[in-house]
C-alpha cells in the first residue's frame, strides 16, 4: 500500500488534537494536562503520528517541544481539519435569523497587549453589532490560523518563504527588546551590569520564540547567559503582572509595554540591546475578500501603532 494511502487509513483525530495542543503549549507537559492525559499516553499518540508521517515533527529537549520546519507546515493542514470539523458542528447548531457578524483576529501574545486594546476601542466606535473574537497565539499557530482559515487577520511576524505562501503581509512598526522593572527595583540604585541583572530574577518567552532568541542572542554579545530558574510564559499579562508586583527583570518587546513605560509603571532598564528591531505586520491571506467589520478592523490597527 503506498505510504499516503496508509497514513490516510490510520490518522485519527486523536493524532491531530495531540499535535496542536502540543504545538500551542510548547511542552508535553502542559499539553497533556491540556487534554487530561497522561504525558506517557501523549508522548506515544505524537510518536505514533511521527511514525505515520515519517518526519519529525518537533525537536524536543529539556526545555520543551520546538516545532520544525516541516512540523509547521503541517500545523497548517491539522489546524485546518480540527477547525472545519468545529465549524461543522456549529453550523447544526446555529438558529435561523440571527446575526451572525464575527470577525476573527489573531495576534502574538505581547502584540494583543501592546496595541490591541486601542484597536478595539476604535473598532466599536464604528461596528458596535460586530462580535470580536480575539485570540493570542505563537506565529507558528498564527499562520496556521490565518491559512486554514480559523481567523481573518493576525498581527505577527514574518516567517520562512514556505510559510508565508498564500499571505499578505503589511509592516506596522519594528519593535525592540527592552529590559523592564518596577519603578522601585533595587536595580534602578545600582551601576546596571548584565551579570548584575541576572542576579534578579528573569521573566522571559520560552525557547523557540523570536523574543526568546533576541533575549539569548543579547546575553551571548555580553558573555553572559540566561539563568537557570526563570519564568517562561507566553502570557504577556502574567509576566506584566510578576513584574509590576515584584522584582522580576522581564526581556519583552517594546511594543507590548509603551503604556507602562509612558505612565511609569515599569521602567526600561539603561542598558543597550542589539538590532534595528523585529518587524510586525499585519498578515492576511490573499485568496481571502474581507468582510466590512475586517476592513473596520485594519483600519483601527493601522491607526494605533506604538510611538
Amino acid at each position: 500500500m503506498e505510504k499516503n494511502g496508509l497514513f490516510n487509513q490510520r490518522i485519527r483525530l486523536r493524532h491531530l488534537h495531540t499535535f496542536v495542543a502540543v504545538a500551542q503549549q510548547g511542552t508535553l507537559g502542559r499539553a497533556a494536562e491540556t487534554l487530561n492525559l497522561s504525558q506517557p499516553a501523549l508522548s506515544k499518540t505524537l510518536n505514533e503520528l511521527e511514525q505515520l508521517t515519517g518526519v519529525r515533527l518537533f525537536d524536543r529537549g529539556r526545555l520543551g517541544a520546538h516545532l520544525t520546519l516541516v512540523g509547521e507546515q503541517f500545523l497548517t493542514h491539522a489546524v485546518k481539519v480540527l477547525d472545519a470539523l468545529n465549524t461543522a458542528g456549529q453550523s447544526l447548531n446555529r438558529k435561523e435569523g440571527v446575526n451572525n457578524d464575527i470577525v476573527r483576529i489573531g495576534a502574538l501574545p505581547t502584540a494583543a497587549l501592546g496595541i490591541l486594546p486601542a484597536v478595539i476601542g476604535q473598532f466599536h466606535k464604528q461596528q458596535k453589532d460586530i462580535t470580536l473574537q480575539v485570540a493570542t497565539m505563537s506565529n507558528p499557530m498564527l499562520l496556521a490560523a490565518l491559512k486554514s482559515g480559523e481567523i481573518d487577520v493576525g498581527i505577527g511576524r514574518m516567517s520562512d518563504p514556505e510559510l508565508m505562501s498564500g499571505l499578505n503581509y503589511e509592516l506596522l512598526f519594528l519593535e525592540s527588546l527592552k529590559l523592564v522593572v518596577r519603578p522601585d527595583h533595587p536595580l534602578l540604585q545600582e551601576n546596571i551590569t548584565f551579570s548584575r541583572v541576572l542576579e534578579w530574577p528573569v521573566v522571559v518567552t520560552p525557547r523557540g520564540t523570536t523574543p526568546r532568541q533576541n533575549a539569548e542572542d543579547l546575553l551571548l554579545s555580553q558573555g553572559c547567559k540566561m539563568p537557570a530558574g526563570c519564568i517562561e510564559t507566553l502570557s504577556a499579562s502574567l509576566s506584566r503582572q510578576l513584574t509590576v508586583d515584584y522584582n522580576y527583570v522581564w526581556f519583552v518587546p517594546s511594543g507590548a509595554v509603551k503604556d507602562d513605560l509612558r505612565v511609569g509603571s515599569l521602567v526600561a532598564l539603561p542598558v543597550t540591546t542589539q538590532g534595528t528591531g523585529e518587524p510586525i505586520g499585519i498578515l492576511t491571506r490573499i485568496d481571502a475578500t474581507l468582510s466590512a467589520g475586517a476592513q473596520t478592523l485594519l483600519s483601527a490597527i493601522r491607526k494605533t501603532l506604538p510611538e
